[in-house]
């Protein structure tokens, strides 16, 4: 028997799902990816993201 999800696991799993997709296109498109390091905002390559 399956467990059911809490709201929480949802959000957590479409959230992930999402991340996913934009690392693979920006993969694809070779740009840079944006995140939020230390207070700051930073570039990085979408290769250096396993």
């Amino acid at each position: 028997m399956k467990k059911r999800m809490s709201l929480q696991d949802k959000a957590e799993a479409a959230l992930k799902k999402a991340v996913r997709g934009v690392v693979e296109r920006h993969k694809k498109t070779g740009r840079p990816l944006s995140i939020w390091e230390n207070g700051k905002t930073i570039r990085i390559s979408p290769n250096s993201v396993k």
